[in-house]
């Protein structure tokens, strides 16, 4: 059974036990999805990613969730970087990767890993009062209209009123399903919405927010990089955010909390990108054997 080096990072933090796990597969993104899928849920985190030789960029990274692959994902790039960076496998202070979603500019700042998201794209706006149902909590705790946008993968941004409803949101399985027909998922797809209320959990913070998750993906991500792209460029867009970058934080509620420097390029009604920065801390380093095939384990 092939042997791949692999390094488990927790992403937005420079902490132990802070931000968001995420194990990296050196050399496995030719590995098939199934065998991609099992080891994340081997591993019971989120998301994990595989990594490869690219011809359009410095490496290939693939994404994936313990259901399916994904385009892109924010923090498990933040962890790929900083694993690799570890190992000495970068040169210089910039490197591309290759992603579902399109090639994605990595600059290494001192100790902090800064990827440039896509331009944003701006869907559907579901009814605030069936994303209430999704997250069960009354409609007058959600302050703005939700919309669905992507700086890579689509996330349902929900800006709520203050902590004490981002406290206690839960997600309710049948609305979740129906928000997911609304938004145009094919039931792949929960689409859980990303709950962000304007008030920093430390004193630094300007934002605060959570993902709550749907089965087989543990119920609750700890940092969201992808997402927290998506909420600032709605922020932007709606006028709710008036600095052109901001301290965004994610995890307290989970002790690990972790915390990201947001940036815009291009004005606020024309964004170009969006730039997420933070640091990553490798916890474990060491080999995983996995098969080829799945089959091969039966």
């Amino acid at each position: 059974m092939p042997e791949f080096p692999f390094d488990w990072v927790d992403a937005f933090t420079d902490s132990p036990f802070g931000g968001n796990g995420c194990a990296v597969v050196h050399g496995g993104a030719h590995l098939p999805e199934a065998v991609a899928c099992a080891y994340v849920r081997e591993t019971s985190l989120v998301e994990c990613t595989f990594t490869g030789p690219s011809e359009v960029a410095d490496i290939r990274v693939r994404y994936y969730l313990a259901s399916r692959e994904i385009p892109f994902a924010g923090h498990p790039t933040i962890a790929t970087v900083a694993a690799m960076r570890d190992r000495g496998m970068i040169a210089g202070d910039q490197i591309t990767l290759e992603t579902g979603a399109g090639i994605v500019p990595v600059d290494l700042e001192g100790n902090r890993i800064v990827m440039q998201q896509v331009a944003p794209e701006f869907g559907p706006m579901p009814p605030a009062d069936l994303v209430a149902r999704a997250i069960s909590l009354p409609p007058d705790a959600i302050v703005a209209p939700p919309q669905l946008v992507s700086t890579g993968l689509p996330f349902c941004i929900t800006v709520l009123r203050d902590h004490a409803a981002l406290k206690s949101a839960r997600l309710e399985g049948a609305a979740m399903a129906d928000l997911g027909h609304a938004l145009g998922s094919d039931g792949s797809d929960m689409m859980e919405p990303f709950l962000v209320t304007l008030q920093g959990m430390s004193a630094t913070g300007d934002t605060f927010s959570r993902l709550l998750l749907m089965p087989p993906s543990p119920p609750e991500d700890a940092f969201t990089g992808s997402a927290t792209g998506a909420m600032a460029a709605y922020l932007w867009r709606h006028g709710l955010m008036p600095k052109t970058s901001f301290t965004a934080e994610q995890g307290h509620l989970m002790g690990r909390p972790g915390q990201a420097e947001v940036s815009r390029v291009g004005p606020a009604d024309a964004i170009a990108g969006v730039r997420v920065g933070g640091k990553g801390y490798v916890m474990m380093r060491g080999t995983v054997d996995l098969p080829e095939r799945l089959d091969r384990l039966a």
